[in-house]
């Protein structure tokens, strides 16, 4: 955003530094197509992991570049599989504890973590506030605002299925990116596409991302 814009009330969404940067751009851009507004904050794990399974470099001083070279990509690795405008993304860097989402009286919907690694949910769970991921996520919860926390990661041991049970009864919502296959999938992009279908259900925000059950059996067979 341009110094003097308005922008509507944001949604949040952490990025954190577990396997699963796909989910985290399907979500980016659905809810860009919904018009909502975003404040990302990537953490400077998953710039790691974005490094790794995309070849994408995301620096803070060309954050818009690498943004759109990451939001264009498909989860099968294709670039320039999708056109996203991301006018409505404002960024924040990780280590800003001064940032505007580190205050509850700064204005959010919620927020979104998507994916979560084991080590983000303990850090929440416990109120580490160790970075400006964590202490956005601690602000949400003692706001009473609509938290969505993606993990990805198997098997879970019971340390982080306590961390996540302390996560439920504060108010998050803890969505586990596990993909199904009623909805028809055949490609790795529709799979993605249903864990953040899901997240933003878990959000209230509108989007067409997968095929909903109709209560119908064979509705997800594949037909030849």
């Amino acid at each position: 955003m341009n110094a003097g814009e308005t922008q509507r009330t944001p949604w949040i969404v952490g990025v954190s530094g577990a396997s699963g940067t796909p989910y985290a751009a399907a979500v980016l851009r659905g809810l860009l197509e919904a018009g909502e507004s975003v404040d990302l904050v990537v953490s400077r794990a998953s710039r790691l992991t974005l490094l790794d399974e995309t070849g994408i470099a995301f620096r803070d001083a060309h954050w818009r570049d690498d943004l759109r070279e990451w939001l264009a990509r498909g989860a099968d690795g294709k670039p320039d599989t999708f056109g996203v405008d991301i006018a409505g993304v404002r960024h924040w860097n990780p280590g800003d504890l001064a940032a505007g989402p580190s205050s509850g009286s700064y204005p959010a919907k919620g927020m979104l973590i998507v994916p979560a690694s084991t080590a983000c949910v303990a850090g929440v769970a416990l109120g580490l506030s160790k970075d400006l991921l964590q202490r956005a996520a601690s602000v949400t919860l003692k706001e009473g605002r609509t938290l969505v926390v993606s993990v990805r990661e198997t098997p879970l041991n019971g340390q982080t299925l306590r961390h996540l049970v302390t996560l439920d009864d504060a108010g998050a919502t803890v969505l586990p990116a596990s993909p199904a296959f009623y909805a028809g999938a055949t490609h790795i992009q529709d799979l993605v596409d249903f864990v953040a279908g899901r997240v933003l259900d878990a959000a209230g925000v509108e989007h067409g991302l997968y095929r909903r059950w109709r209560g119908e059996l064979g509705g997800g067979a594949r037909t030849t």
